[in-house]
């Protein structure tokens, strides 16, 4: 059986597995990767709208890796949708570096799973230095740990470089044009670098089970001193 400081240490690397599966479950099943304000243009142009009055064509969207909703005013007052990203809008996105981003986060989950069965049978046997040991805990973290970077940088390029708000904002609007005039990557994204995160907390805790706490100290009884008075009787 491992020591004491070396089961608390890989079992709390199992924890941090745990909590990052649990996280990119969320994230990926989640609606708010982006949220936005969009304004309804075509409504503008037709009543030749000001400043102020621009308020009055204001919307909302927010939407994640499957689905989302968003809320137009075109004139007619609110108008509530319901998006679905698959089976047809993610054709009119770039629908490879989607898929990207998806399968870099379920991947990510698979070697986080990993990584936490690892963690559970160094926690319960003696660690092997191979790479069942450390190092395999290693590899597996930085593996989970770098997939899900770079699903966050392929959602990254998909908002900036290639119009994804305006693309799904604008999806089966046939008579409307829509803008965006602001979006911002919301909570479900930020649980994806959270995940990251938690690997490499997980990698320190591993590195951290290497350190041998110092032994405890045991004070020796203090032998009886015998003074010359005792020795008289």
């Amino acid at each position: 059986m491992p020591s004491v400081w070396k089961q608390i240490a890989f079992s709390t690397a199992a924890l941090l597995c745990v909590g990052s599966v649990v996280l990119l479950v969320v994230a990926l099943s989640t609606e708010r990767w982006i949220t936005g304000n969009i304004l309804c243009k075509t409504g503008v142009e037709i009543v030749n709208a000001s400043n102020p009055e621009m308020q009055q064509f204001m919307g909302h969207i927010y939407f994640g890796l499957f689905q989302g909703g968003k809320t137009k005013n075109c004139g007619l007052g609110n108008r509530r949708s319901k998006i679905y990203i698959f089976p047809k809008l993610v054709r009119t996105l770039n629908g490879g570096l989607h898929m990207m981003v998806i399968l870099f986060l379920l991947t990510a989950m698979g070697f986080a799973v990993v990584s936490l069965a690892f963690s559970i049978y160094n926690a319960r046997k003696v660690p092997y230095q191979s790479i069942k040991g450390h190092k395999g805990l290693y590899l597996w973290n930085v593996i989970a740990g770098l997939l899900g970077s770079l699903g966050v940088l392929c959602f990254i390029a998909a908002m900036r470089h290639h119009s994804l708000t305006e693309r799904v904002a604008n999806y089966g609007e046939q008579l409307f044009v829509l803008g965006v005039i602001s979006d911002s990557l919301d909570y479900s994204f930020f649980l994806v670098v959270a995940s990251i995160g938690t690997h490499i907390a997980a990698c320190g805790v591993v590195a951290m089970s290497r350190i041998k706490p110092p032994p405890p100290e045991v004070k020796k009884p203090e032998e009886p001193t015998i003074a010359a008075l005792d020795l008289l009787y």
